[in-house]
């Protein structure tokens, strides 16, 4: 399988680095609007396979040239998400598969944002599904660690563990630390900024999709292997469109483990309007102040050596078991930062994203995993992803907790 990856980030080096690794990818080449991002991506893995080059990802044409020459099987989006649209008909106009790790964007309801859901995340990539299994192609939507390996974690759930799933709670925390920083995000600022100030979004099987204001349903989540308690809010995130597509669930739910720190920060981008991804003239500049906010961070995926602890994703799973007797059980991932720095060079939560999406292009590339049109990480088998993620070194575990 001939990969090409748009965006040399964090998550779109880390997913090079891994990938490069696995026999099953013949050629790997990663694409980034700076030259030499590419290029440094693709040396450090210091393998003939790998090739770096320039790309715009804003560019439909300019990608289909890209992925035309290079004979890209899959195209792999690893940039934010506001790209998603130029790369996503990019891999349809050149005939390649197509993988991402969030969904096209959403947009709040006009008039009644925090109960009705306007535009939905991914609406505009299944509208067309038709199209793209009319020509034999498959877009792996929502394919990373969360949403990605929480989806299939919930279809594992579905296929050996439930005869009855009444809610998916999808909960994410860790306790990583980042010396010498007051405030420092370990994730896209941009992309955090995107999904914890939207309107969350929930799914309830009598109730169908619906949202609330940000930040609601508080609760205190006990994360397994020593990370603790952390208080927890509903986001916005795509597990929430993704499984009830293609699971019989009652309710689904995203809540990530911010902090109080993080909300407060979070609340005061939004009323300063620091948020806004609507461009100001500043000193005749058109600018962002979303961008603004980006840049003025730190970088995530360079501060891998000053962090510390573990980064957490699974889903929490209620109903019944196959005995018909109430069931509730966390299926996670917990990732050290420690083991990614050392065995890979990568910070723990861009490797975690990034090791989810060599697995499903491995199990595609081996016929484990075959479909066509648009589709999310729970539409197929989870039992050959699993076992193949075990081999490498990202194990996953489960937990039983008191119904």
């Amino acid at each position: 399988m001939r990969l090409l990856v748009v965006g040399a980030g964090g998550v779109g080096s880390s997913i090079v680095s891994i990938a490069a690794r696995r026999p099953v990818f013949e050629q790997i080449t990663v694409a980034d609007v700076d030259l030499g991002r590419a290029t440094r991506s693709a040396a450090r893995v210091g393998s003939p396979h790998v090739v770096g080059t320039r790309a715009d990802a804003s560019d439909t044409l300019d990608l289909v040239e890209l992925a035309r020459a290079s004979k890209a099987d899959v195209i792999v989006n690893a940039c934010d998400p506001r790209f998603n649209p130029p790369i996503f008909d990019a891999a349809f106009e050149a005939g390649c598969h197509y993988l991402d790790m969030a969904m096209h964007m959403s947009t709040p309801h006009p008039t009644d944002p925090y109960n009705t859901c306007g535009v939905k995340l991914g609406d505009a990539q299944f509208a067309v599904a038709d199209q793209w299994e009319a020509r034999g192609l498959l877009a792996l939507v929502g394919m990373g660690v969360e949403p990605g390996f929480s989806d299939v974690a919930a279809r594992y759930a579905s296929d050996n563990l439930f005869s009855r799933i009444d809610e998916v709670g999808v909960r994410d925390g860790a306790d990583l630390v980042i010396d010498g920083f007051d405030f420092a995000p370990t994730f896209s600022i941009w992309t955090t900024i995107e999904e914890c100030l939207n309107p969350p979004i929930i799914y309830e099987r009598d109730r169908g999709w619906f949202t609330t204001a940000p930040f609601s349903e508080p609760e205190t989540f006990v994360f397994p292997e020593g990370i603790g308690s952390l208080g927890c809010v509903n986001v916005e995130h795509e597990e929430v469109l993704l499984m009830p597509r293609w699971l019989d669930v009652g309710r689904v739910t995203f809540k990530y483990g911010l902090g109080d720190e993080f909300i407060d920060v979070l609340r005061t981008l939004h009323k300063l309007g620091l948020d806004s991804t609507r461009p100001v003239s500043v000193r005749g500049l058109e600018v962002s102040p979303r961008d603004v906010v980006a840049a003025t961070l730190p970088n995530p995926a360079e501060l891998g050596d000053r962090m510390r602890g573990r980064t957490c994703a699974g889903s929490l799973v209620t109903g019944l078991g196959l005995d018909g007797k109430p069931r509730r059980t966390y299926l996670y991932q917990v990732v050290d930062n420690e083991w990614t720095m050392r065995e890979y060079g990568h910070q723990a939560v861009v490797w975690q994203t990034a090791v989810h999406p060599v697995v499903a292009l491995e199990m595609l590339a081996t016929g484990e995993w075959k479909g066509e049109g648009v589709k999310g990480p729970e539409a197929f088998r989870a039992d050959p992803f699993l076992a193949l993620l075990d081999q490498h070194g990202a194990p996953w575990a489960m937990e039983e907790h008191a119904v």
